[in-house]
Order: C-alpha cells, then sequence, then structure tokens
C-alpha cells in the first residue's frame, strides 16, 4: 500500500510538473514579446514582435534563443540605443527591422540591427539631406572610398574649425567611431561620433545608393562591433 501510493504521488509529481513545462512553453514567450514591445515601444511604434526559447523556462532566467522586432518610426538617442542592447544581452539572435529611425540628429530608413552572441551589426540608409542637416548648416561631406573598415570622406566647411575642404576618414579606434582629417597640419584633431562603454566599435563602411521611395539618393550606411 505504501508503495502504490507512493507511487501514485510521484506520478501526480511528474505529472504536474509537465504541465507547468508545457504551460511555460505557451505563456512565457508571449509575455516576454509584450515587455520587449513596450520596451522598444516607448521609443516609437512596434508592428510585431516574435520570441523563442526552448526549453521556455529559460526566459525566467533572462536567456533567450531568438527575438525578431519589426518597428514602423523610432526615435532615439545614442544612449538610449546602447541601453536596449544592453537589456538584450541574454539573447542569444536577434534582429530589429524599422522603416525610419531618427538617431539623434541624423534620420536614417530602412534600418536593421543585427545580435548574434555578442556581435553586432547596423545597416541603414541616409539621404544626403538628411545627412546634411544632421552636419550643420554650411557643412558639406563626399564619399570618396570605403573599405577596411573605414570611410573616407571630403569634409567641406568648418566641422574641424576650417573653411576649407579636408579628406578624413571615419574609423574605429579603441572602441570608439571618430573621425579624423588627413591634412598634416590637422591630423592631431578628431571627433568622435560613438563612445559607449557596453559596445565596442569594429569598423564602418559605407556605398552610394538610391533609397526606398522618396528618401532620395543618399548613403548605406553599416557598422559592426561587439557587446563588452
Amino acid at each position: 500500500m505504501r508503495v502504490g501510493r507512493a507511487g501514485q504521488i510521484g506520478a501526480l509529481l511528474a505529472g504536474t510538473i509537465v504541465l507547468v513545462l508545457v504551460l511555460a512553453q505557451l505563456l512565457l514567450p508571449g509575455i516576454a514579446a509584450s515587455r520587449i514591445r513596450s520596451r522598444v515601444g516607448r521609443y516609437g511604434t512596434v508592428e510585431s514582435v516574435t520570441v523563442k526559447a526552448w526549453p521556455a523556462v529559460e526566459l525566467l532566467w533572462g536567456r533567450v534563443d531568438s527575438v525578431d522586432v519589426k518597428a514602423g518610426s523610432l526615435r532615439l538617442t545614442p544612449a538610449q540605443t546602447a541601453k536596449l542592447l544592453g537589456e538584450a544581452r541574454g539573447v542569444q539572435t536577434m534582429r530589429l527591422t524599422a522603416e525610419s529611425v531618427k538617431e539623434g540628429s541624423l534620420q536614417l530608413h530602412d534600418a536593421s540591427l543585427q545580435k548574434h552572441g555578442d556581435a553586432l551589426v547596423g545597416e541603414a540608409f541616409a539621404a544626403r539631406a538628411d545627412a546634411q542637416a544632421a552636419l550643420g548648416k554650411g557643412v558639406e561631406v563626399k564619399l570618396l572610398r570605403s573599405g577596411g573598415g573605414q570611410v573616407e570622406v571630403s569634409v567641406g566647411g568648418g566641422l574641424f574649425g576650417v573653411r576649407a575642404s579636408v579628406d578624413a576618414i571615419a574609423r574605429a579606434q579603441e572602441g570608439k567611431l571618430v573621425v579624423h582629417p588627413l591634412s598634416f597640419l590637422l591630423e592631431g584633431l578628431k571627433l568622435t561620433l560613438i563612445a559607449d562603454p557596453d559596445v565596442y566599435v569594429e569598423g564602418v563602411s559605407a556605398s552610394a545608393a538610391a533609397g526606398p521611395s522618396g528618401a532620395g539618393s543618399g548613403y548605406r550606411l553599416s557598422l559592426w562591433a561587439s557587446l563588452r
């Protein structure tokens, strides 16, 4: 009798555990997707969020197999972008796409961010007019070439305090994205575009491209980095 009752209790416990795991697999991904939608939604419109985790109880410890986020229009500061990336540290694979993103003063279109482990790759289109507006009145930039993880441009105006045309390079330096002139007299000057203790910039690229409908011509920009 004691053995039979112990067996019944064991079977009941096993059944309860299985039921809890099944319910977790059904419910937890949806709960996680709702939380992600809320966090990204602080900065604009979110169209859909898909979360995958196996087993789903991993979500309770902040571990996620994959997340796919589709957004409409977002507006963030560089610090807010870094904060979102930090919150996604436990996600193994992530893809975020957005029709448009206002990153600081720069308007971007057709943007995407992919994460695999700690590796990050971001891509977006910047129209010439939007790039001009972000740089400020009187400053013009022309793409010269791109390769080896850096971009060479010609800068006209007062970006480096000189009212003239100066060739400059945008590249990764000690985990930051910096721009410095190639002129012998101005090589000591530099402008830091991205500097965050949690994101280590590894390289950038740019190419002339036609933008999505209504955006006009401009540049396809890419940046690759890693979380620290």
